[in-house]
């Protein structure tokens, strides 16, 4: 069994920062690419920011310079630091996951969501 857990979302004035964690747990073997998603009200779900497990990252050109992903491959836990945040950011963020388990099949996972709301 395998979950992803974010924190960190929140109510952020525009121009503000908010650091978002997704922490994996269960019988896991090893992460590979890690994302993370959001999806505001009435759109649909659309890719933020990757990574590979050897720290390659890719960025949706709406958030490229303002956000940066990274991992902590010891702790099986990802991060989306936001900055200069927008009101267009306002979304519910989604970290996904390919993760190998112990058993050594590899699916992908979702957690459950964080919302993150900028506005004055």
């Amino acid at each position: 069994q395998v979950q992803l857990v974010e924190s960190g979302g929140g109510l952020v004035q525009p121009g503000g920062s908010l650091r978002l964690s997704c922490a994996a747990s269960g019988s896991i073997f090893r992460i590979n690419a890690i994302g993370w998603y959001r999806q505001a009200p009435g759109k649909q779900r659309e890719l933020v920011a990757t990574s590979t497990r050897g720290g390659s990252t890719n960025y949706a050109d709406s958030v490229k310079g303002r956000f940066t992903i990274s991992r902590d491959n010891a702790k099986n836990t990802a991060y989306l630091q936001m900055s200069s945040l927008k009101r267009e950011d306002t979304a519910v963020y989604y970290c996904n996951a390919d993760i190998t388990t112990m058993t050594l099949s590899t699916s992908r996972y979702w957690g459950q969501g964080t919302q993150v709301t900028v506005s004055s």
